[in-house]
């Protein structure tokens, strides 16, 4: 019932909860990785992988649909048999040919430490007492973590290589370990980061299924992978990108980088986001107050079973982080119940807000409703009107004047809860700005240009929110 009213919404505000069904495969990728994965003007991915796989699916005649997530996402994606395979500058480890196949490697690559311009680190020897900067689940976290007890340093994690970056430059951290080409590639296009090591740890990138399953692809990648090798198409998609400077990639020029040149050339892609973010809004606030309108009469009924049902399902679903819940209704949950069921981002991550608002909204009606005077009850029943009738006619419409705040307020917090919805490969603003990030390293600019907009529309439903109470009053 709740998938299919969520797929009657999706169909009026113009989304599709079955995209790319006719796409043979779903392929996930990494969102910040270049130059193996990155968003180049326009929306649309670029990179080794992201060019390897579409030579190789024409090779091999296969189509797919590409998921940009961060890696982890991926991976655990990959877990749950949400994508058919990931190809994201994945290292074969014996760890993870536990639980993954991999195809034969396509490129091999080694770790180097990078630190800022200035600082005074020069070996890793400088590192104790120091704190590291890694992004979770690569090659260049798991070296770090091999060496870090004989260099006595500490370690924080990230999920996407910019906010890494990020935390070296600033000077939060002192030094990230990373993919020689990558952070080769970041520094030539404007990260101001130094190598300051030789390369350790050489490892094979490979694509990914899930053990046992889906052996055809996996056939198919391995083959068109020698194809490509054998007539030129992989040496000339790989010095393209290792030789190639920024601009010639992403098709954005100097005057590009001013903060009205950032904010025109992006403007198609941060709309796009946008919209996304309101659409999930206005959604799952529909959706949040149904829910939390049953919860809030459920709250004030006679007896204790509706009082007990109210109160333990607000209690799980306001305690529970979003993200957490998230990752198990995407994630967890089909992964529970197998046999190959899937749950769409965009419904999995309206459920999700669903469920989190609504407790929430639950929590504040069934307050409202108790906060109107009992003898407005009883003076209702006394007329000879049942329960049921002196709520719809006396109590509640008392009790919805009270929360008319609460509502608008509740649907602030919403807009501003999609963000979390990223992590589940949900474009929205937040994520949005990361990827534009990713491509030009104009993080001040870019996150200025998301805080204005989430100021300008949280204004306008505050000053809607004011006139509201007016009216009211």
């Amino acid at each position: 019932m709740v998938v299919t009213l969520l797929v009657t919404l999706g169909g009026w505000f113009g989304f599709s909860v079955t995209a790319h069904a006719d796409a043979d495969y779903t392929i996930a990728t990494d969102t910040t990785f270049a130059p193996f994965e990155f968003q180049v003007k326009g929306g649309q991915y670029r990179g080794i992988d992201i060019d390897l796989l579409k030579a190789i699916a024409k090779k091999e005649h296969f189509t797919y649909q590409l998921k940009a997530l961060s890696f982890n996402a991926a991976v655990q994606q990959l877990s749950a048999n949400q994508v058919d395979g990931v190809i994201a500058g994945m290292n074969i480890t014996s760890a993870r040919e536990a639980t993954f196949d991999f195809s034969k490697p396509y490129y091999t690559s080694g770790v180097v430490m990078a630190v800022a311009q200035k600082s005074p680190i020069e070996t890793m020897a400088n590192l104790k007492g120091k704190t590291v900067a890694l992004k979770t689940g690569t090659a260049g976290a798991t070296y770090a973590k091999s060496v870090q007890a004989k260099y006595g340093f500490k370690i924080k994690y990230f999920n996407d290589s910019n906010n890494m970056y990020n935390d070296v430059k600033v000077g939060n951290s002192v030094a990230c370990f990373e993919d020689y080409p990558v952070m080769s590639y970041g520094i030539k296009n404007g990260i101001p980061l130094k190598i300051v090591s030789k390369q350790h740890d050489a490892g094979d990138y490979g694509f990914a299924v899930k053990k046992g399953k889906n052996a055809k692809l996996l056939r198919q990648f391995n083959a068109g992978l020698a194809a490509i090798k054998a007539d030129g198409t992989y040496d000339k998609i790989i010095n393209h990108y290792l030789h190639a400077k920024e601009s010639t990639l992403t098709g954005e020029t100097a005057n590009s980088r001013t903060f009205v040149g950032l904010f025109t050339q992006n403007l198609g892609t941060i709309g796009n986001g946008l919209w996304m973010t309101l659409k999930l809004t206005v959604v799952a606030i529909i959706l949040a107050t149904i829910l939390g309108l049953i919860l809030g009469v459920l709250g004030v009924m006679p007896g204790k079973v509706g009082p007990a049902i109210s109160s333990t399902i607000i209690y799980i679903f306001r305690g529970m982080p979003l993200m957490v819940l998230a990752f198990f209704i995407y994630i967890g949950f089909p992964d529970l119940i197998g046999h190959g069921f899937k749950i769409p981002a965009f419904v999995a991550g309206l459920i999700t807000l669903m469920l989190n608002e609504g407790a929430y909204t639950g929590a504040f009606v069934k307050g409202g409703f108790q906060a109107v005077d009992k003898g407005q009850m009883e003076a209702a029943r006394s007329l000879g009107l049942p329960y049921w009738a002196a709520m719809r006619k006396v109590v509640m419409p008392q009790g919805i004047r009270i929360m008319i705040p609460s509502f608008i307020n509740q649907f602030i917090i919403t807009l501003k809860d999609t963000s979390i919805l990223s992590v589940i490969g949900i474009v929205e603003l937040t994520q949005t700005g990361t990827l534009i990030i990713a491509r030009n390293f104009e993080g001040f600019k870019i996150w200025l240009m998301i805080a204005m907009i989430y100021l300008i529309i949280i204004t306008l439903l505050t000053w809607l929110s004011n006139w509201v109470q007016r009216r009211i009053n």
